[in-house]
Parts: structure tokens; C-alpha cells; sequence
């Protein structure tokens, strides 16, 4: 049963390996943010939590904004200077989180964020997809996920070194900044190891502002995508300042819980692979996410924390079994020559919604409708996994049809050796 458990991943081709390795500190930097940023903001930096949603937004506004341009880009001149520019970004914007409280300066800040965002968006995805070749593209992203996850996870539970911090003679405050500044730091380090990376030479058209080949895929995944974002923005992204309203649980509680969610679901989707094989992925995505949905609408009637974050963590490993099979989908499906603009594309109609539900969400909680985020997202879910079974049930993927795979898996000489927003 091992065995056949981790078949699927035999012969994933040496640069995928590699990229998946590159994966592991820019998705530490991701989970530590995204756990975090939401308690920072309105209980550190004193922010209104109006207005700590609109920071978040103007990520996911300049996400909007650059994804077709730097789309563009990554399929014409490469996929790899997209992968930097994201990495330096990223980490430029954990600075400059930790080094200022004025609003004016952290929408700045978010706008650096969101730009390395989109460039990570337009080129993970397509160079994923592109050196996995068709056979081993499903096991190369669910690998990508068990790595992201173990990230996010040790992201998520580095917040709580906050507390030994403020034992050297620092306040909250102080204590964040230092965190945020060595997070930053980090992740900065990594960037050369990115050159390492090869892009193939693939040819790709000049004249296409939107992607001609896949653009009846795309469209359909974005009316099921937006459904999804907007119910997800009503609460994941801001889950430490729910348990902080709910339950009045410090981010240095909350942070390491969420954690171990991460780290729980990095070895759900070791499973991924074969659930796609058994039941296809259009159907295992399905299943999963309508299961999650269950436990979802369950947490606001929970009557103490521990069993809110049990109800999460089992609605986040389900919800997100299905992530490496959506990508694995969408790469599969549209055109390789596009795939950096169809990631664009794709996350940032996933990005805007989320974001802007994000500002619905901090003021439902911040106003005391702790519940109702999650009804909400709960009659959005139905929809989008209703349509996105409707819509795909029928899709034929390269490695699912007769014959030789389409697109050859792309080896490398280099043996490297062995992620994740959503």
C-alpha cells in the first residue's frame, strides 16, 4: 500500500524536483504573512479593520492589474525572470510590513506585495506544468502542495517565537518587527539559487493579448474561481483575527493552530494523485471540496476554540486536497504556450474577489457577525462546485486520452533532487 501510495511520484523529472525544492522558503514567507498580517495590522500597527481590509484589497487590486501585462511577459521572455522578480518583492514587502504604521505607506507596501504576487502567479504554475511534462504533471503539483503546506505550516508557527522575543526587552510591537525583518531576509537569500532553474525554449505567439487557444477553458474556470474567492475571502485569509473575536485568542495561539493545519494537510495531498486516478480529476475535486464545505458551515456554531480549529483543520484539508488537482486541470487543459497567461489570468480573478470580500469580511466580524461569513461562503461554495462539475464533467486531458503523452515530460542533466492561495 506504501508503495502504490507513492508510485505516482517515481520519475517526476529532475528541474520539476527543483523547483518544488525552491518552493519551500518563498511558501514559509507566504504562510507566516498570510496567517499574520491580519492580526498585524489592526491589533499591532493600530490600523481600523476597514482599513486593514484595504490593504489587503490593494494586494489583490495590483494582482488584477499586472497579471495580463506580466502574463505577457513570462510567456514571451521567460517565465523564470517572473519567478525572481516575485521572490524579490515578496520579500521587500515582509520589511516593509515590519518598518511602518502609516497607512499611506503600507498601501505602498501592499502594492510591492502584489506585485511579486502576480510575478509568482504568471510563473510557478506554467514552469511547473512545462517541466513535469503531461504523465507526471498531477504528482509534480501535489508535490508542490505537500511542500508548500509544510511551509505555510512552519510559516504559520514561527508567529509564536513573538513571545521569547518580547523576553530580550522588546514590546509586541518590537517583537513583530524583528520577525517580519529576519522572515524577509531569508527569503531574500534564495533568490540566486533561482537561476539554477532552465526554461525550455518554447515558441510562443507576439501578436495575443488574451490567449486565443484556451480562452473557452478559461472563462469557465473563472465563473467557478470567482464563486470560490469570494466565499474564501469572507474568512480564511483573516482566520486569527476570527478566533481573536470569537474565542479572544492571541495571534501567538492561533498562528501555531493554523500551523498544524497546514502541516496536517501537507500529507493529505500525498493522496491527490491517486484520487485523481481512481475517480478523475474533475470528480475527486468535487467530492472534496463538497465534503469541506460541511465542516465549513459548522465552525461558527462551535462553542470554545478547540473545537473551531478541529472544524477548520478538517475543512481545510479537504478543501485543499483539491488544489493540485484544479492546477493539474487548468495547466492540463489549456494551450502550453499560454499557460503563463492563463495563470495570470486565472489568479487574478481569484485574487480581486477574495480581496475585496476580505474588506466584507472584516467588517462583518469587526461588527460581531462572527456566523455570518460562513453562511455566506457556505451558499457560495454550492454554486461554484455545482458549475465546476457541470461545466467539466466531460473535459479530456492529454495523459487521460489514447495514445503518447502530448507534450513530453522535459528532462534535465542537472539531477537536483525533490508547495501551497490560494
Amino acid at each position: 500500500m506504501k508503495g502504490e501510495l507513492f508510485s505516482e511520484y517515481r520519475g517526476i523529472p529532475s528541474q520539476a524536483k527543483l523547483l518544488v525544492y525552491l518552493s519551500f522558503i518563498p511558501n514559509v514567507a507566504i504562510g507566516f504573512i498570510y496567517t499574520d498580517l491580519a492580526y498585524l495590522l489592526p491589533n499591532v500597527k493600530g490600523l481600523d479593520p476597514t482599513l486593514a481590509g484595504v490593504v489587503g484589497s490593494v494586494m489583490g487590486v495590483t494582482l488584477v492589474v499586472e497579471s495580463i501585462p506580466m502574463g505577457i511577459l513570462a510567456d514571451r521572455f521567460g517565465r523564470r525572470k517572473m519567478l525572481l522578480l516575485g521572490n524579490v518583492c515578496a520579500s521587500l514587502s515582509l520589511i516593509g510590513f515590519a518598518l511602518t504604521s502609516s497607512f499611506p505607506l503600507l498601501v505602498v507596501v501592499a502594492l510591492l506585495e502584489g506585485t511579486g504576487e502576480t510575478a509568482y502567479a504568471v510563473s510557478v504554475s506554467a514552469l511547473m506544468a512545462e517541466k513535469a511534462g503531461d504523465e507526471k504533471r498531477t504528482p509534480a503539483f501535489s508535490l508542490l502542495a505537500f511542500i508548500g503546506w509544510i511551509a505555510g505550516a512552519l510559516g504559520s508557527a514561527i508567529i509564536s517565537t513573538v513571545v521569547p522575543l518580547q523576553s530580550f526587552g522588546l514590546d509586541v510591537g518590537e517583537a513583530h518587527v524583528v520577525l517580519y525583518v529576519v522572515v524577509g531576509l531569508v527569503n531574500l537569500s534564495i533568490t540566486p539559487l533561482i537561476f539554477k532553474v532552465k526554461e525550455s525554449q518554447v515558441h510562443r505567439e507576439t501578436g495575443a493579448i488574451l490567449p486565443r487557444k484556451s480562452g473557452g477553458v478559461i472563462k469557465k474556470f473563472i465563473l467557478y474561481s470567482v464563486l470560490i474567492a469570494v466565499g474564501a475571502g469572507l474568512f480564511v485569509p483573516i482566520m486569527t483575527f476570527w478566533f481573536s473575536k470569537a474565542y479572544g485568542v492571541t495571534d501567538a495561539v492561533s498562528g501555531p493552530v493554523l500551523g498544524l493545519t497546514n502541516l496536517l494537510t501537507a500529507f493529505v495531498v500525498f493522496m491527490s494523485p491517486r484520487l485523481a486516478k481512481k475517480w478523475g480529476l474533475v470528480k475527486a475535486t468535487v467530492v472534496t471540496q463538497a465534503s469541506s464545505t460541511v465542516f465549513m458551515l459548522a465552525i461558527p456554531s462551535a462553542p470554545n476554540f478547540a473545537i473551531a480549529a478541529s472544524l477548520y483543520l478538517v475543512r481545510v484539508f479537504l478543501m485543499n486536497l483539491s488544489n493540485p488537482l484544479t492546477q493539474s486541470l487548468i495547466m492540463g487543459l489549456v494551450s502550453p504556450e499560454e499557460r503563463g497567461m492563463a495563470s495570470g489570468i486565472t489568479a487574478s480573478t481569484w485574487r480581486l474577489p477574495n480581496s475585496l470580500s476580505q474588506i466584507v469580511g472584516f467588517a462583518l466580524i469587526g461588527g460581531g457577525f462572527l456566523a455570518l461569513p460562513f453562511y455566506i461562503a457556505t451558499v457560495l461554495y454550492a454554486v461554484g462546485i455545482a458549475l465546476f462539475w457541470f461545466m467539466f464533467k466531460d473535459a479530456r486531458l492529454p495523459e487521460e486520452s489514447a495514445g503518447p503523452p502530448l507534450q513530453a515530460p522535459v528532462q534535465s542533466s542537472s539531477l537536483e533532487g525533490p508547495e501551497p492561495p490560494l
